[in-house]
């Protein structure tokens, strides 16, 4: 009997060849090529045909936040691993990397600040950590942004973007679907507002916790927002799925979003709803 093999190639020499010569900036839609000057001046949205660009977190605290406004929480806080865990390379080796590549100490960025003057706590993640996976640490800092809220009395303010829990601490990735969903409770127990919005992709764990929680749930075009992607949907239940399987416009038209809002307009969306939520108070 032959052993089934693992396919590691994404980790060996043996990786699909690329296109050495593909612009880095090329939009995936109309195959524009821009500088990063121009994207950081168009907020990472392609001015051509308004595909959205991965933007990293700190950018988009710069996008949303006043300027000098935001005041960074727990940003000494770090993952530990408890598990010892190595698959193709140590869990610590890959901590490290992902810090030293994006200068972040974990997949998340909080703190306060303000959004044309209205006071909120701010949570944004960044898929360039690790694919913005949760592990204990996201579950931890987001917890403290949810009590942060409270203690100000403020709303609070989400922007997810995360291939779900992680895998190299296990069962205590897990664990913070419960976490991060108490959390959120006790912030609406207290009477505060929660405003999440989902950038591509929010999947798998994060999507099934905090992310769906929001009073308000609004998601930027073309998002991809399904607990499994598409490609292992299709796999297991052997059906062809529509075009638009897990977007933000499939899930406008099943309710599961209350807005799709571009990302030049989002600033001043959420500082709408902020003032909404103040005055409801």
């Amino acid at each position: 009997m032959v052993e089934p093999r693992i396919d590691v190639q994404v980790e060996t020499n043996d990786a699909p060849p690329t296109d050495a010569k593909k612009h880095p900036n090329t939009c995936p839609k109309c195959q524009s090529h821009y500088r990063d000057a121009e994207l950081d001046e168009s907020l990472w949205v392609c001015s051509h045909c308004g595909h959205h660009f991965p933007m990293r977190a700190r950018a988009r605290i710069v996008s949303l936040a006043d300027a000098g406004s935001f005041a960074e929480e727990a940003a000494d806080l770090r993952s530990d691993d408890p598990l010892d865990f190595f698959d193709l390379r140590p869990y610590g080796e890959r901590l490290a990397e992902a810090e030293l590549g994006t200068g972040l100490g974990e997949a998340i960025v909080i703190g306060r600040a303000t959004v044309e003057g209205n006071v909120c706590e701010l949570a944004v993640m960044d898929f360039a950590f690790m694919g913005g996976s949760m592990g204990s640490a996201v579950g931890e800092k987001f917890a403290r942004a949810c009590e942060s809220a409270v203690e100000q009395g403020v709303p609070l303010v989400s922007v997810s973007a995360s291939g779900g829990a992680r895998m190299q601490e296990g069962i205590l990735a897990l664990m913070q679907l419960p976490k991060t969903i108490v959390a959120v409770a006790d912030l609406h127990d207290a009477g505060c507002a929660y405003v999440s919005v989902l950038a591509h992709p929010t999947t798998g764990g994060v999507l099934a916790s905090f992310a769906s929680l929001g009073d308000v749930i609004v998601a930027e075009p073309g998002a991809l927002m399904s607990f499994a992607g598409p490609r292992v949907v299709q796999q297991t239940t052997r059906e062809k799925l529509p075009d638009d399987f897990g977007l933000s416009e499939a899930n406008l038209r099943y309710g599961h979003v209350d807005a799709i809002v571009p990302r030049p307009e989002l600033k001043s969306q959420l500082a709408r709803l902020l003032r909404l939520f103040a005055n409801g108070k």
